[in-house]
């Protein structure tokens, strides 16, 4: 099965089992709008809270904040979006399609890559434990020509991103001869830039009304609050404030399911420091963000940072938490160091002070910000990409299992009578009831055993507790886990100390080093 196969079942597995509809989908949809079913929240809301809770419960020294979606327009014009908020696009005449300039590169030069592994893999099978994979790298014609090409290339990209230089985007379209991927021809129009903000009224005459815009980013709301939330909670540089919100960006070329929307919710946090010591808490914060997505479990090597080719007006140094997805390598999250251009720039546009007072120093000035933001909808599709499973039984059947951190899982327990008689549903009921305050908990009495069991697996449910006749002589019922497939016999008492243990985000955080 390819890569592309799969992702294709993973997008329609997430319509069948209620975790992703398409929006507006009686209406034939939205493009790139898409809401989240009765699952599908269960599973957003419980990696909010791993995350919320990983910075603000573990953190003295970070708290939160919930700003407006609706701003001052000037804010945008002091953050720079307004001026600079853009992507490169460029049409293909023939199929009128439109893409990002940036990302057909970007896509090809993964594509060598692929092409160097793929000769790496070849070798190693043709030379067996003898196979030095460097030697090999850096001799083999094959592998250096292509690399060769892929480096050089890959600088004038670079280059022509920190230039702003649209024509020579195109000649490195031209040059590599990427074609689009509907009509497979070479027919590509002038690269020219889009602004990404949606913009909107604000008034009751349209004469009298001003020109507003739905955020592109929570980042700002932190920003503009910061001498607020610093005199209010008596903070002492360095802190941080942590935000989740939803934010909108009216992406032309928006893909991948969930992954690239027009409309999505972001997890950002805002660490200021004193001007100097900002590279020393990016370091810091690459670590400790790292070890937040290993800590899930889903395999170290399918995780790795990638330094920007170009930086962000804003940034002096930028890296991207890269998961490895179906469809390769992709941003996850980004760590970024904002300098002080933020508080800076609020500070110039609106006219008030914004600065901290140090009594270290004696002295006042503008905090430098590193910055964490992680789109909840990317880590979304990242958990269950990793999650997705297929496995093959004994005697031939096959399973699609969601092997979830048990914490994250949508539903942490299933309770299952046997029949639906002799006082079986009655007992489960009370199990049911016994649980559910602290954990979400479903009774489901329909199909064989087998049948429920494989529902609950597609939907990563880690327990099924099955009540049969011996629950009603001895007060033990069955307990069968997700991943192994094992049961055993537990005493009805014992089942939370069970649940709790498995399902406490106390067995993530203990992972992270902080």
């Amino acid at each position: 099965m390819t890569q592309e196969e799969l992702f294709k079942k993973l997008v329609a597995h997430c319509k069948e089992y209620g975790f992703v509809f398409p929006s507006s989908e009686i209406y034939d949809g939205l493009g790139a709008v898409y809401d989240y079913g009765q699952n599908g929240v269960e599973l957003k809301n419980n990696i909010k809270r791993y995350w919320w809770d990983s910075m603000v419960k573990l953190h003295e020294n970070i708290v939160g904040l919930d700003a407006a979606i609706f701003m001052h327009p000037k804010t945008w014009e002091a953050s720079g979006h307004v001026g600079a908020f853009n992507d490169p696009l460029i049409d293909n005449k023939d199929s009128k399609k439109r893409y990002r300039a940036d990302v057909l590169i970007e896509d090809w030069l993964a594509k060598q890559d692929e092409k160097i592994d793929k000769e790496v893999e070849k070798a190693r099978k043709r030379f067996g434990e003898a196979f030095d994979e460097a030697q090999y790298r850096a001799t083999s014609p094959r592998v250096l020509e292509t690399a060769t090409k892929r480096d050089e290339v890959h600088t004038r990209f670079a280059d022509a991103l920190n230039a702003n230089d649209l024509n020579e985007l195109r000649q490195i379209i031209l040059d590599c001869e990427i074609v689009c991927p509907i009509s497979g021809t070479r027919n590509w129009t002038e690269v020219r830039q889009f602004n990404l903000m949606f913009s909107t009224q604000m008034g009751s005459t349209a004469e009298g009304a001003n020109t507003i815009y739905l955020r592109p980013e929570t980042a700002q709301g932190i920003f503009v609050n910061f001498l607020n939330v610093q005199k209010t909670g008596r903070m002492k540089l360095p802190f941080g404030i942590a935000q989740i919100g939803k934010a909108f960006r009216n992406e032309i070329v928006a893909r991948q399911f969930i992954f690239r929307m027009r409309e999505f919710e972001q997890m950002e946090m805002q660490f200021f420091v004193r001007p100097g010591t900002e590279m020393e808490w990016w370091n810091k914060w690459k670590e400790t963000r790292m070890a937040w997505h290993r800590a899930l479990g889903f395999g170290d090597e399918n995780y790795r940072f990638h330094d920007h080719d170009k930086l962000a007006h804003y940034a002096n140094a930028a890296t991207d938490v890269e998961y490895n997805f179906p469809f390769g390598f992709k941003e996850v999250e980004g760590i970024h160091s904002r300098t002080d251009f933020d508080l800076s720039n609020h500070q110039k546009f609106s006219g008030k002070k914004i600065q901290y007072y140090d009594p270290e120093t004696n002295e006042s000035y503008v905090p430098y910000v590193v910055e964490t933001s992680i789109g909840v909808d990317r880590m979304f599709l990242q958990v269950m990409s990793a999650a997705y499973t297929e496995e093959k039984l004994e005697g031939g059947d096959q399973r699609i299992v969601l092997k979830f951190p048990a914490a994250l899982a949508p539903i942490k327990v299933a309770v299952l009578p046997l029949v639906k008689k002799d006082g079986m549903p009655e007992v489960a009921r009370k199990i049911v009831d016994e649980l559910k305050y602290d954990y979400n908990v479903v009774y489901d009495e329909k199909d064989s055993v087998g049948k429920r069991y494989r529902r609950q697996d597609a939907i990563g449910t880690p327990f099924c507790v099955t009540v049969d006749g011996q629950t009603l002589e001895d007060g033990t019922v069955t307990v069968r886990h997700r991943d192994t497939m094992q049961q055993e016999r537990v005493k009805i008492e014992q089942l939370r100390a069970m649940v709790d243990e498995a399902c406490s985000y106390r067995t993530l955080f203990k992972k992270l080093s902080l």
